[in-house]
């Protein structure tokens, strides 16, 4: 059961945040005897602006963990489209990968945090993270206090006040998230694939999840979301024209939210060398990386056994920081290098379609190098 409680509890470590960085965290440590406190600002599972696509290096990390992927009813995708104006290429992916909506899987991690041993205090929101003598102090909304010797951040694209990150590389991008009801047909079509579609001033991907909606997770520039008076409808229709394909999955399509979720001021590129004293960065905190590399989530959960290794044998958050800087450096990079082509000019997506394994080969290099693994 997840503890709901307000009283001060002393523990060895305090993870802010709860998502697949945190709650893998909070397993590895717990699971080698520390005393974990997990703070996570929401009361119940909910959808989050996210991709939701995970490879084989984030299946492999989740299987080390104990998650049960095929039990959680995650959907195999096989392959990878790329629609850019008329033009539409597809090709298999070079690793096994699966989709699974957060909700589903950020509740898996932590129940199972909580049934090793970890304690999860959720609703309650961290206002301020705090250095003192004997460790951290973190002060809840509702006026509460948790101490611990150790600190972790892992409250993924928001930023805790008093310790914003730094820009990025590509920092003028919104991100936004719909869940569609698509025809029978075009489900279909769908399932088993993941389709990247281009369009002026952004770009996005959509997949089928394990209940069989589709979900589409884009960015698009704040001048083209401007240039579309910042409306949903008038931004999809411009997908829609610039895209044949794309209005072909969504004819007849069913909106199964009221609005889109979004993000705005999200620093896509980040990666810095070097974290404050004595805190360390986790997922979305460490390492942001543009959303159509698919990596997201094994980079989150890369950070997270990192971060464990690092902590259990002695390590700072300082070498931490420089050791995930060295070993996503070059991913992250040719990621933001090809964000910022497409965006910048869309119609450079079109030597993918007439060189088809120039996606296996995109795919291949945006990863989590195999070297960098800890499973």
């Amino acid at each position: 059961m997840m503890h709901q409680g307000s009283s001060s509890l002393a523990a060895e470590a305090l993870i802010v945040g709860g998502g697949p960085a945190g709650a893998a965290l909070a397993i590895l440590l717990t699971q080698r005897g520390r005393t974990i406190e997990i703070i996570e600002k929401t009361s119940a599972s909910h959808d989050k602006v996210c991709g939701e696509f995970l490879s084989s290096e984030a299946m492999a990390y989740l299987a080390n963990l104990g998650v049960d992927l095929d039990a959680l009813g995650a959907v195999p995708i096989h392959g990878v489209r790329l629609a850019v104006r008329k033009h539409v290429v597809a090709c298999e992916l070079p690793f096994p990968a699966m989709s699974l909506t957060r909700r589903k899987l950020d509740e898996a991690l932590l129940s199972l945090a909580v049934k090793i041993g970890a304690t999860v205090l959720r609703g309650h929101r961290v206002e301020s993270l705090l250095a003192v003598e004997s460790g951290w102090v973190a002060r809840l909304s509702d006026g509460e206090t948790r101490q611990a010797r150790s600190a972790f951040l892992a409250t993924g694209k928001h930023d805790l006040t008093g310790h914003q990150r730094p820009g990025g590389k590509q920092n003028n991008l919104v991100a936004f998230k719909m869940y569609f009801e698509l025809v029978t047909a075009q489900r279909r079509a769908l399932d088993g694939w993941v389709e990247l579609i281009v369009f002026p001033g952004g770009y996005a991907g959509l997949q089928i999840m394990e209940d069989g909606t589709a979900n589409l997770c884009l960015l698009v520039t704040r001048e083209t979301l401007r240039a579309c008076r910042n409306d949903w409808t008038t931004l999809l229709e411009r997908m829609r024209d610039s895209s044949d394909h794309f209005g072909q999955r969504l004819d007849g399509a069913l909106a199964l939210l009221t609005k889109p979720l979004a993000l705005s001021s999200i620093p896509y590129g980040l990666l810095p060398r070097h974290s404050e004293s004595g805190l360390w960065r986790l997922g979305d905190q460490a390492v942001v990386t543009p959303s159509f590399s698919g990596d997201g989530m094994s980079i989150a959960l890369h950070t997270a056994h990192v971060a464990a290794d690092l902590y259990l044998g002695g390590g700072t958050s300082a070498m931490f920081a420089e050791r995930i800087h060295r070993e996503i450096r070059r991913p992250v990079i040719l990621a933001s290098m090809l964000s910022r082509l497409v965006i910048a000019a869309p119609g450079m997506a079109d030597i993918a379609c007439r060189w088809p394994s120039l996606l296996r080969h995109i795919a291949d290099h945006t990863r989590v190098p195999s070297s960098a693994l800890l499973t």
